[in-house]
């Protein structure tokens, strides 16, 4: 890298993510600050630049070296906003993307990066993504707001993520990123063996877990709520979870899919169901049969009404190796929720984070539990060294 390499400060970096691809497009980094302290360890363990402790969302006054510096990168907490999450819309870290804008109009470069999930436009929420847009637009800024799917910037993940470029240079062309394949599962995990960070831990045979991991099949997942041949129901693994007659499974299966067709309520996708409708649904006197689902556990009471006692919309989730792997988040190392291709057990920090797009050159230390919300909170390397050269080669280049 030359003296000549363009600039940029990195708030909100975490671990590094977003700022190793800008690094590897040929830019340096002149600070980065963050307010999680390991995250801000393996930044300073992994790239060469200066790595601030600091909460941003009480205001940070611009450094003195700070001038003339070409790009702001920010990636503000998205858990507020994930549609995974509880999306409170009084979450305090929503309001952390305000303090990015204002941190960046202070700084004035000449490119401003934002990136967040795309459930930062949904519903209610999207009003602090706007306000945003509004306080770079004010500071003279012109924008252009992207949707980046994973699969397109060489990530072997189906991952959205939105990003926002705002420039004050003479570019007034349109903002086309070039695509990359990101390939699959397979491809991400070839020669994984001996790379750092790679620690498999098999699930212990004989364990409550070990057995229903045993019954689940690549693409499947444990989930009484669907119907199709990708859900594994719980009726289906009789020495975990207790055995059914031929009867009662019936009755369950009657249950999961009328559950989701006679509806009461205009919100959520399924409500419990009478007695009465799930007779008439399926013919025949159901009572005594709820009644023995209840005491195995199957079935819970809900006022006059029945439901399922398993809900949830897929645990025990098993990746295909052929295919991209569904989004990187914090849970990849639980086994609860995700699953290697053919072995009976969750991913190692490696492998999240070769799917995530850091090198194996790129080492966590600490704890593995934090080494997955860093991973799980990243932007992709891959993404930000497309986003990063696309800026370089057209923004500032006055």
């Amino acid at each position: 890298m030359t003296k000549h390499a363009p600039t940029f400060v990195s708030l909100f970096s975490g671990c590094g993510g977003l700022d190793l691809g800008f690094v590897d497009a040929g830019y340096r980094c002149v600070t980065a600050v963050d307010l999680n302290e390991d995250a801000v360890a393996v930044h300073r363990e992994n790239i060469s630049a200066p790595v601030v402790i600091a909460d941003l969302g009480k205001g940070y006054k611009a450094k003195s070296d700070w001038q003339d510096i070409d790009v702001v990168l920010a990636g503000p907490p998205c858990q507020g906003f994930s549609t995974i999450g509880k999306r409170r819309l009084d979450d305090p870290r929503n309001a952390l993307i305000l303090a990015a804008a204002r941190i960046a109009v202070q700084i004035r470069p000449k490119v401003v990066l934002m990136e967040n999930v795309s459930g930062v436009l949904a519903g209610k929420h999207r009003a602090f993504w706007e306000k945003m847009l509004g306080t770079l637009r004010r500071a003279g800024y012109k924008i252009c707001q992207l949707i980046c799917e994973g699969t397109q910037f060489g990530v072997p993940q189906i991952r959205k993520r939105v990003v926002a470029i705002a420039w004050r240079t003479s570019y007034s062309g349109t903002v086309t990123l070039p695509t990359s394949p990101g390939g699959t599962l397979r491809d991400a995990l070839i020669g994984i063996k001996d790379s750092p960070n790679h620690r498999p831990n098999r699930l212990i045979a004989g364990s409550s877990p070990r057995m229903i991991a045993n019954h689940i099949l690549p693409g499947q997942k444990l989930c009484n709520v669907r119907l199709s041949e990708r859900s594994v129901h719980t009726w289906d693994i009789p020495e975990v979870y207790g055995r059914t007659n031929k009867r009662e499974r019936r009755i369950l299966v009657a249950l999961a899919r009328r559950r989701r067709q006679k509806r009461l309520r205009n919100y959520g996708d399924a409500d419990p169901v009478t007695a009465q409708a799930l007779r008439w649904f399926v013919g025949q006197p159901v009572a005594s049969i709820l009644q023995r689902l209840i005491v195995k556990g199957y079935v819970r009471r809900v006022g006059n009404a029945y439901d399922l006692s398993h809900t949830f919309n897929g645990k025990f989730r098993r990746l295909v190796w052929d295919e991209p792997a569904p989004t990187v988040d914090t849970k990849y190392g639980d086994p609860y929720y995700f699953l290697h291709p053919e072995e009976p057990r969750a991913f190692t920090v490696r492998e999240a984070a070769r799917i995530q797009g850091f090198p194996d050159s790129f080492v966590f230390t600490g704890s593995e539990r934090n080494h997955f919300q860093m991973i799980g909170n990243a932007v992709p390397p891959p993404l930000a060294r497309i986003v990063g050269k696309y800026i370089r080669t057209h923004l500032l280049n006055d």
